[in-house]
């Protein structure tokens, strides 16, 4: 369903304005590509069956806490973030994917999926070219845009998990409103058991201590409420950083914490030997140690199905002997 657009006229001629002219056509032209979407305007769950045998509308609540309802089980999905589109490709739903940003790079399908813009600023015109009935957006950069396709009449449903059990839900939501409900609840029961065997095997050891970079300069790292810290503390550590979220800190503040690990993000930094060669930084018990673990940013950053490869790699980089073959 598409909603009308208006426009203001202008006084000073009694006549729209080219500019205002142009605007008109090129949002009517969007809103007429984006036609059959659906809306997000709550409805009622129906007994309509779709090839899945699953029921629609479905209406859920979506991460930024909006009433989104599916009328049908989407044929056409736009992904908005690599995180969603590895949710969507879990779920078998790839065949269904027609647009993902230039920042999606997994699975290695998605090189041959349109592009429709960066995570930061999705271009609404591709979007629309695309003529999805689903768009899986994201929270935070993407609100505006998040507005303008509610606008135009597009049903989107926004995926923003903050930790693990946030991941399990939007698995599970995005199930519902692709109608791969059983697949996800499979998903989310493997994730769940390799998630328990990891806990399993560190349960024994004692906690090591752990700094974890995510950007060089200026030094930026993560605290308590974030996805990797949770993931550090179920790998078996400690998190040096007891401020909450995202946190700029400085070399002084590393070293004085002198944590037993040094944990950095490839994005931030690939060789380990680089930390030696920093002021002060050969002091640290991690670096003496050769106890400085590069991770790879999309398996520990990603809100998906993969942050549990994430975990299995910090938790054999901290506790080596816990996984030891016997």
């Amino acid at each position: 369903m598409t909603r009308s657009v208006r426009t203001r006229s202008t006084r000073t001629t009694g006549r729209l304005s080219l500019a205002a002219i142009s605007a008109l056509i090129g949002a009517a032209l969007l809103a007429s590509m984006l036609a059959g979407c659906g809306s997000t305007t709550a409805e009622k769950p129906g007994s309509a069956a779709g090839v899945s045998g699953a029921q629609f509308p479905v209406t859920i609540t979506d991460d930024a806490s909006r009433t989104v309802t599916v009328s049908s089980e989407p044929e056409r999905i736009v992904s908005l973030a690599p995180a969603n589109t590895e949710i969507a490709f879990a779920l078998g739903l790839g065949k269904k994917m027609v647009g993902v940003t230039t920042y999606d790079d997994y699975p290695a399908e998605v090189a041959n999926i349109a592009k429709v813009g960066d995570f930061a600023s999705p271009n609404l015109e591709a979007i629309a070219a695309a003529k999805p009935d689903l768009v899986l957006a994201t929270a935070g950069v993407q609100a505006e845009m998040v507005t303008k396709l509610e606008e135009l009449g597009a049903t989107v449903v926004v995926i923003d998990p903050q930790n693990i059990a946030g991941v399990y839900a939007d698995i599970e939501r995005t199930g519902k409103v692709t109608g791969t409900a059983q697949e996800a609840a499979k998903l989310e029961a493997g994730m769940k058991a390799d998630i328990d065997s990891v806990r399993k095997a560190v349960a024994g050891v004692a906690p090591v201590t752990a700094f974890i970079e995510i950007g060089q300069n200026p030094l930026y790292t993560v605290g308590s409420g974030t996805l990797m810290d949770e993931l550090l503390t179920l790998a078996g550590g400690k998190n040096v950083v007891t401020q909450p979220s995202y946190v700029a800190y400085s070399a002084e503040q590393v070293i004085a914490a002198d944590p037993q690990f040094y944990l950095a993000t490839k994005g931030s930094m690939s060789d380990p030997s680089a930390l030696k060669s920093r002021a002060g930084y050969d002091k640290l018990t991690a670096v003496k140690n050769g106890h400085v673990l590069i991770l790879d940013d999309n398996l520990v950053s990603r809100p998906g199905p993969r942050l549990v490869e994430g975990l299995k790699q910090i938790a054999e980089g901290l506790h080596p002997e816990a996984f030891a073959t016997k």
